[in-house]
């Protein structure tokens, strides 16, 4: 479905980036990866699928650096067609406990880093009349959290991003649209689950079952398969009339 079209993912060496990689490659997409995992196994998943794939070092805290990773696409493929943002941290605590360069981090990565590919990328997908924008938010997109004032004021401020740029592309052949994951299963998730288990003197079933209880009511985790799958249903023509959209995939958190 997607052959001959390119995707640029931010923070796509591992986790759930690498997991959207993968899954429009296997629409036949050619991939800029970029992130700070391991950049020779992601080459190596996505190139499996037989596809062009490069990678692109850049530190998405630095406009000028995220700029250069838009432009870098361009050249090496021709163009850029699909971009998702997905890099993102995190920090946890209470605010008057927060440091506030961790606040600035989180927010030139998680919110303002999505501004600058966006701005970079809309002329040539504008030109083309094609292009696919997706943001991946968060459930904390959508509601809050205790100690995460950074995480969610960045999530909220993308989904309000995507609002703003999908009014400014309506009548064209360009999309934007965020995804807003509950839990997802990643390794770093994983090592959560672990943690409770030890400290609860559980199996890992009812770790995970204790962790999802307290805001997921699935009681399953969302996995990057899902929302690869997602990802390329917002890529299909199928979806060329969903723009603004704050997609929750969430097992239910947000129904609440």
């Amino acid at each position: 479905m997607l052959k001959g079209k390119t995707a640029l993912i931010t923070g796509s060496t591992s986790g759930i980036g690498l997991g959207l990689a993968l899954a429009l490659a296997q629409e036949g997409a050619n991939v800029m990866l970029n992130g700070f995992g391991d950049v020779e196994a992601a080459r190596a998943a996505v190139g499996h699928l037989g596809v062009e794939v490069d990678y692109h070092g850049a530190d998405m805290s630095r406009p000028d650096e995220v700029v250069d990773l838009v432009r870098a696409t361009e050249a090496r493929f021709g163009g850029l067609d699909i971009l998702v943002n997905n890099a993102g941290i995190q920090h946890v605590a209470p605010i008057q406990d927060f440091p506030p360069e961790r606040w600035d981090a989180i927010l030139a990565i998680n919110l303002s880093s999505a501004f600058h590919t966006l701005r970079a990328a809309l002329p040539g997908m504008l030109a083309r009349n094609w292009g696919r924008v997706i943001n991946i938010a968060s459930v904390h997109g959508q509601v809050a959290s205790v100690n995460k004032s950074a995480y969610v004021a960045a999530k909220h401020g993308l989904v309000g991003l995507t609002k703003v740029a999908a009014l400014e592309t309506a009548t064209t052949g360009v999309t934007v649209n965020a995804i807003c994951p509950g839990w997802v299963l990643t390794p770093l998730v994983q090592k959560q689950v672990d943690a409770r288990a030890q400290a609860d003197g559980v199996d890992g079933e009812e770790a995970t079952r204790r962790l999802l209880g307290e805001k997921q009511p699935s009681l399953a985790f969302t996995t990057p398969d899902q929302l690869g799958a997602l990802a390329v249903f917002l890529c299909s023509e199928a979806a060329k009339n969903v723009r603004g959209q704050a997609w929750g995939m969430d097992g239910g958190w947000t129904a609440q």
